[in-house]
């Protein structure tokens, strides 16, 4: 198996980090998550990742809360094996290595360093989801396995343990992920995925490796599901789950919320059979418009994101699964986190992009090393521009900040990615200005409720 390159502090701290991990393998977790949580805080500096720590500290000290609940299905729910790997990869490798790398990389090169990528192993996809731009491109491209290995190597040289797949249907090449998995045992790897591949056999892959862990994506109840993916979907993710709970393998959801699934998606009642069926955590992102054919009218209204971002902030407070919302939480990251300052996504061409959602880009791995990518004028630019709103509930370039996007790619000199129809940035931009009008006040009122805005107290209300 691959072992991380470390220095020998890195080594001496992965050393002290493997004997807390013995905690991790059985035993009652109200024992044994307060000795974890002490012994974090003797292997990290105190000025490390404080707000996180504290948080830890909160949900530790209060046995009846929801977190301290989803905390503990990680022992009665979750395979030992896999349950000890996933905390050394995030724990160990992405947190205690990772960052610090990452750090040292942007501080020597003055760029972003990620702390995730997303990759698309290939364009195939199985379905063809309204509003998705996945299907269009067929089935003929594909990273192949070594790319996708050197991918993993050039990433974990800066600090990334953390990878992401997503495509197409990443599933389909489920046998180059497994060996993927297989070969950087250190690294912590999961894939958004339709479920539809998802079987007893990749189960007992899932549980050998024990480092995969997919989100499925489902667009609320059976009716908006199957409105969006197609007819039997919803019935197919059930089915899915079903086999991840059997198998004692943890998984999360993926859940795009637009105009018409909103109400459904945000409702406690979805939230309640997410966990009733296992899920133990749920990323939410809201529709873009992307590429040139895309229909606008499933854009969320400022209501819409209004709804969602009190509904996800309720459900922390008292649901035992873990939530983001990849717009809303933009406050919690500092606005966008594109661009490499905390993620970048490589497509099934190997282009280099800024974002899942930014079909922009001007460089690619089959010619580009991915440290000479995060310092080229397109990435140099989200790094000198983030964040892009000192409202961090306004933090994207498209959706939220009209046309900084398009001044970006010009300046750049970045060219469309997408292969089927090529698409103007300023083309791109124009599809949201009417929603970026409609959210900006909605968004200054919910921030301004959240936080003082000005004198020496400002920041976050308590």
């Amino acid at each position: 198996m691959a072992e991380t390159k470390k220095t020998l502090a890195e080594s001496a701290q992965a050393a002290i980090a493997r004997t807390i991990l013995g905690y991790v393998q059985g035993g009652d977790p109200d024992v044994q998550l307060p000795k974890i949580l002490r012994a974090v805080d003797v292997l990290m500096p105190n000025d490390y990742l404080v707000e996180q720590r504290a948080l830890f500290h909160q949900v530790i000290d209060d046995p009846d809360n929801n977190w301290m609940t989803l905390l503990r299905s990680l022992w009665t729910d979750i395979d030992p094996g896999v349950r000890e790997k996933a905390i050394e990869n995030f724990l160990v490798n992405a947190s205690l290595i990772g960052l610090r790398r990452q750090d040292a990389a942007a501080a020597e090169h003055g760029c972003n360093v990620p702390w995730a990528m997303l990759v698309d192993p290939t364009s195939a996809c199985n379905l063809h989801c309204t509003g998705c731009w996945a299907a269009e491109y067929g089935d003929r491209l594909n990273l192949s396995f070594e790319e996708l290995d050197s991918i993993v190597e050039q990433g974990k040289e800066l600090g990334v343990f953390f990878y992401l797949f997503s495509g197409g249907e990443p599933l389909v090449r489920k046998r180059d992920i497994i060996r993927l998995c297989e070969k950087h045992d250190d690294c912590a790897f999961t894939a958004f995925t339709n479920a539809t591949l998802i079987d007893d056999t990749l189960a007992e892959d899932m549980l050998r490796v024990g480092n995969f862990i997919p989100a499925i994506s489902v667009e609320g109840f059976e009716e908006a599901t199957d409105a969006r993916r197609g007819s039997g979907m919803y019935r197919a993710v059930v089915h899915a789950m079903a086999v991840l709970k059997r198998h004692r393998l943890p998984f999360g959801v993926s859940c795009c919320y637009t105009h018409e699934n909103a109400a459904s998606i945000g409702s406690e009642a979805f939230i309640d059979d997410l966990v009733a069926r296992g899920a133990k955590f749920a990323w939410f992102f809201t529709y873009m418009p992307v590429g040139a054919s895309a229909p606008t009218d499933l854009l969320a209204t400022a209501e819409d994101r209004a709804f969602m971002y009190r509904q996800i902030r309720a459900f922390r407070k008292t649901k035992p699964i873990f939530t983001m919302d990849f717009w809303n939480d933009g406050e919690f990251t500092q606005g966008c986190i594109a661009g490499g300052r905390r993620y970048l996504h490589i497509n099934a061409n190997g282009d280099i992009e800024p974002c899942a959602f930014i079909h922009f880009s001007d460089a690619n791995i089959r010619t580009t090393p991915i440290l000479e990518a995060l310092k080229r004028p397109l990435f140099m630019a989200y790094h000198d521009n983030q964040p892009f709103n000192d409202n961090h509930l306004r933090p994207c370039p498209v959706l939220d900040n009209k046309d900084r996007l398009a001044q970006m790619v010009a300046a750049s000199g970045a060219h469309s990615t997408d292969l089927e129809e090529p698409e103007d940035a300023a083309a791109l931009c124009a599809k949201t200005h009417a929603t970026a009008d409609h959210w900006a006040p909605v968004a200054q009122s919910l921030w301004e409720e959240g936080h003082w805005t000005s004198g020496p107290n400002a920041g976050r209300r308590k």
